[in-house]
């Protein structure tokens, strides 16, 4: 990956070299193409939440951006009003005490921590446990801080959990850091609070440090509440929990989350965010610490949505003869393809055919291969119609 600008040939580092592809960039690049053809394309592939920032929340943004205080550059770790907030959170939503001022450390989204945190933690050579399929950008982490990835499968029959008897001990006496991630992206899998129990002691056993991707904490179905990692006895001393307000406050685009727990990790997260940031802008964090403290009815409707919308998604499923499991969590679905597909092939088919986005499985690891990832990111009538398109391609039967 050579570049020749004038007299000088650019040479990049090699770290850029062994970066992972953008599977999703791909994705994109062909929903964008039957776009510009005028096809009227549902785009049920991608993680944008499609619903826009709770009202008060947008409020206190544009009133807190008048204030001079946040015109100047924030603390470099962040405001301790953040902070507290997000312990406050902790303590109402999972019963977890955490120390604000040792155990948060404020992030640029939760995507920024997923990747710090391996380049905090691993040498080259390490190995980094990561679940396959699982999102990508853990993959990202781990190539930048030029360590080795081991795939955890998870498949339908452990009900899409890792099955650590299956790792070898001579892995496991290598392995340094492990992902997970429940409610799962992309199989809308949940976890139990017995899963959660082994893993600490796993990590406990093999000195392996624990990142909970705690994304979609907030989006659990058939009134079950997702267990917070944090609330494992013990889970403090071997892990950190990422959360992010971008699915649960519908603030993608405002890049705001938070690592959560060990205390010696934290302060490795806040030294490396040292050496690249100098925090969020205080209106944001402001408008932040309001969501996670303020009036939680907004979380309730927007979960309730979703299951709304999950559940118009499998009603037209069965009626077409597509049949899977309903996800436990997340705004995810994970469908099975038809005999003789592959899933980029009928990923493809659905573009071309109904104009149906859907993610590959395979996008996600080898293990995702097999399956589609559809988001429950558009009303129930257009989720709807995008599976009567795909039911007049008599594929199921």
């Amino acid at each position: 990956m050579e570049t020749q600008i004038g007299q000088h040939l650019i040479q990049p580092a090699t770290r850029m070299n062994g970066l992972p592809t953008q599977f999703f960039a791909k994705l994109v690049a062909k929903a964008n193409a039957q776009t510009a053809k005028g096809r009227d394309v549902i785009n049920l592939g991608q993680g944008n939440p499609d619903q826009p920032t709770p009202p008060h929340i947008v409020a206190k943004l544009q009133e807190a951006a008048a204030n001079p205080l946040y015109h100047k550059y924030p603390p470099f770790s962040g405001y301790p009003f953040l902070k507290e907030a997000v312990a406050k959170r902790y303590k109402e939503d999972y019963n977890v005490d955490v120390d604000p001022t040792t155990e948060v450390a404020i992030l640029f989204g939760g995507k920024t921590g997923l990747v710090e945190i391996s380049q905090c933690l691993l040498n080259p050579g390490d190995v980094c446990l990561v679940p396959d399929p699982g999102y990508p950008d853990y993959w990202s982490g781990v190539a930048l801080a030029g360590a080795e990835m081991s795939f955890m499968p998870l498949t339908e029959q452990n009900s899409y959990l890792p099955d650590y008897e299956a790792i070898s001990p001579e892995l496991a006496a290598r392995a340094k850091l492990m992902f997970m991630n429940y409610p799962n992206n992309p199989t809308g899998a949940v976890a139990s609070a017995e899963f959660y129990e082994q893993t600490v002691q796993y990590a406990e056993k093999h000195g392996i440090v624990v990142a909970s991707d705690f994304a979609y904490g907030a989006i659990g179905f058939d009134g079950h509440k997702p267990i917070s990692f944090l609330q494992t006895p013990g889970a403090k001393e071997v892990g950190v929990e990422f959360y992010t307000l971008s699915k649960t406050y519908n603030m993608a685009g405002w890049r705001v989350g938070f690592a959560i727990g060990n205390a010696q990790i934290i302060k490795l997260i806040n030294l490396i965010q040292d050496h690249y940031y100098c925090s969020l802008f205080g209106g944001i964090q402001e408008a932040a610490a309001l969501a996670l403290t303020g009036p939680q009815e907004c979380v309730n409707e927007l979960r309730a949505m979703y299951e709304r919308r999950r559940e118009a998604l499998f009603t037209a499923l069965d009626r077409i003869g597509w049949k899977a499991a309903r996800p436990g969590g997340s705004f995810f679905c994970w469908l099975p393809v038809p005999a003789g597909f592959t899933s980029e092939a009928f990923a493809d088919l659905l573009l071309q055919e109904a104009d149906v986005v859907v993610a590959p499985g395979v996008g996600f690891g080898t293990h995702g291969e097999g399956f589609v990832r559809l988001g429950l990111l558009t009303s129930e009538e257009r989720l709807q119609e995008a599976v009567e398109r795909i039911g007049k391609l008599n594929l199921f039967h």
